[in-house]
């Protein structure tokens, strides 16, 4: 063949290559085989294709067609449907063809937030329980692949999975157990899309445009935001790689710092346990822990277990130089087995290499978790540490992208990909990160939710859990951050179709992921139940009503009492009330029950003015309504 004529071959085989490569219709992640697509709505279907192409779709005895407009994007829009399946889809393009399979008609919920929404039915209680018996094939889950971007993304990643004890370890256990409440009472398909980043600011839930429409106040705080993304990317880059060599190069390891006789004088004091960002800033990478303890003779000579709590991410663990265990998982009580010989009388020394990855990092859990046990002794871990950092990005000023650096981030990458998708309505826990700016999320909490209504182009219902109690109690009424951001929630609640979860009955003080999200699934459904599918179900505990005040007695009443007050306390005591005076000085207050009335009243108190209910990090929760479910913390003051 002549050279010319080849060239010509080539060339025809290529154009041809790249017209079969762009015109291959393609869908966004979000559709995938096991999805529920939402019954009583229009529903978006959308892709793209080469310019100017003829898409066809078929599904459910519905045919559409459409082209593709001069960005290769396509949409099409199906009829209202009724609640069914399984159904299959097809996509076809000049000359493809897409199917999806096992598609189910029923109600879609968006789960959003932060880390107590990301918790998994795994790392939940009675989680083997759970997992055995989550047997609902009509419940599926899509987990949102996590990513953040500077600009809107139109995709996203992530795939449908059928619910079964192979798959619910995975998923988010507030949504898992709000959808079986639902398909329980319903019985017609649920949908959950968990799209939820831990430890995230609400900020970067928020479109940038809507964001910046908010006052100054609110962009002040990212005064040190990245201006130029790209000089930002390349610098950061050059140093993610050097740091990233460093961690693979990491010292401790080879330099035996976990042996018994390595010298660690020089190294600096951290009480654990704690996040180590309390005391060394927001670090990530190796950090390595030495601690020493003391036995007896007759302890030594036994065998024995370590605990050492939640550590975040992963660990090595020693004691006198031998390895113990390790474990990769920031949510996993560490457990490891101290076999007969290791230890030794008098001095012992454990060591923990901790590798952080993001977010917060080393050994966080409860001190009452930390100990070695030995014949039924405990011998206490917890208290003033060695530590030394081996290998961290600070070292080499690599700043991780993180989604709170700039606003909107988690907006743009996981949630605007999704909003031409058909859904019924969103639940969302998230607060923590916010307790310090709490008069700033009365704003930016309110912003958020009409924020994605907007863009939805529709009033979806909209609900939430209020912050669970956490962190010490009390021994005397202080201002709290958290009940601010608690009061913050409740406010949201002048926003039509919302509705609130209080859970301020069911957290762990010394954990701010309380492994109970079975009642916090099921508080939420309620919600749903009674709102949005119009059953006669009690779905809000007693909300205050009204305070009036007799000599030194403030009168409490509420609202949403169902059959009446409960108080949970053989004595009939009410707790976590508070009362103050023309002085505004809070005192803890008697409480008791009479009729549904709560009447509250201090020696202190000559002349109440006010009167505030679970206002601190951790009340003592024990006032219910008939149904079961949890007063709302108030005040009734504005100081």
């Amino acid at each position: 063949m002549q050279r010319h004529n080849l060239s010509i071959l080539l060339i025809g085989l290529l154009v041809l290559s790249v017209s079969t490569l762009q015109a291959k219709v393609t869908l966004p992640g979000i559709f995938t085989n096991n999805m529920v697509i939402q019954r009583d709505q229009s529903v978006n279907i959308w892709g793209w294709a080469d310019s100017g192409e003829t898409v066809e779709v078929t599904f459910n005895g519905q045919k559409k067609k459409t082209k593709a407009n001069k960005e290769g994007k396509w949409i099409v829009q199906l009829k209202p449907m009724a609640f069914g399946g399984p159904h299959t889809m097809d996509i076809k393009g000049k000359s493809d063809k897409i199917r999806l399979s096992d598609i189910l008609i029923g109600d879609v919920w968006v789960c959003s937030g932060q880390s107590n929404m990301e918790w998994v039915v795994s790392n939940s209680n009675a989680a083997e329980e759970e997992i055995a018996n989550a047997k609902y094939p009509q419940i599926r889950a899509f987990n949102v692949i996590k990513d953040l971007s500077v600009k809107p993304k139109d995709d996203l990643k992530g795939n449908w999975e059928v619910c079964s004890p192979a798959t619910v370890g995975n998923f988010s256990a507030v949504g898992y157990f709000f959808a079986r409440d639902l398909y329980q009472n319903l019985q017609i398909p649920i949908g959950i899309i968990n799209s939820s980043w831990g430890g995230t600011d609400i900020e970067t839930w928020i479109s940038r445009g809507t964001f910046a429409e908010l006052p100054e106040q609110f962009e002040s705080r990212y005064k040190n935001e990245i201006k130029d993304f790209d000089q930002f990317v390349e610098k950061n880059t050059a140093a993610r790689e050097l740091y990233h060599k460093a961690l693979e190069q990491e010292p401790g390891l080879p330099g035996g710092w976990y042996k018994k006789d390595y010298d660690t004088s020089g190294w600096e004091n951290m009480t654990v346990p704690q996040l180590w960002e309390n005391v060394i800033g927001n670090v990530d990478g190796y950090i390595w822990f030495s601690y020493e303890f003391n036995i007896t003779s007759e302890l030594a000579a036994q065998s024995g277990k370590i605990y050492l709590g939640a550590i975040d991410d992963i660990d090595i663990t020693w004691i006198n130089g031998t390895k113990v265990g390790e474990t990769d998982g920031y949510a996993v009580k560490r457990e490891y087995d101290v076999p007969q010989g290791l230890l030794q009388p008098g001095k012992n020394i454990v060591t923990v290499r901790v590798l952080d990855t993001g977010g917060g990092g080393g050994m966080y859990g409860r001190p009452q978790d930390m100990y070695l046990s030995v014949l039924g002794t405990k011998i206490p871990l917890a208290g003033d540490w060695k530590y030394k950092q081996a290998v961290t990005n600070a070292q080499f000023d690599y700043i991780e992208f993180n989604p709170n650096m700039m606003p909107s981030l988690l907006y743009n990458a996981m949630i605007n990909p999704i909003i031409s998708l058909s859904i019924k309505g969103a639940i969302w826990y998230q607060g923590e990160n916010n307790s310090w700016a709490a008069t700033n999320y009365q704003t930016l909490f309110p912003t958020m939710i009409n924020d994605w209504r907007n863009k939805w182009g529709y009033e979806f219902p909209f609900y939430w859990v209020q912050l669970a109690n956490f962190m010490a109690k009390d021994t005397t009424p202080v201002d709290s951050d958290w009940a601010r951001l608690r009061e913050a929630q409740t406010m949201t609640l002048s926003v039509p179709k919302t509705g609130q979860a209080v859970i301020a009955d069911i957290g762990d003080a010394d954990d701010i992921h309380p492994r109970n999200k079975q009642d916090v699934g099921h508080r939420l459904a309620l919600i749903a139940l009674n709102k949005d599918y119009g059953k006669d179900v009690v779905y809000s505990g007693p909300t205050f009503k009204s305070m009036t005040v007799s000599g030194n007695k403030a009168i409490i009443t509420f609202d949403n009492i169902a059959n009446g007050l409960e108080v949970r306390c053989k004595y009939g005591c009410v707790s976590s009330f508070a009362v103050a005076g023309e002085d505004k000085v809070f005192h803890f207050a008697r409480a008791y029950k009479e009729g549904d009335r709560i009447i509250v009243i201090s020696d202190e108190v000559k002349n109440p003015v006010a009167v505030r209910y679970g206002w601190s990090n951790n009340p003592d929760i024990n006032l219910y309504n008939s149904a079961g479910l949890p007063a709302c913390p108030f005040r009734t003051d504005e100081f």
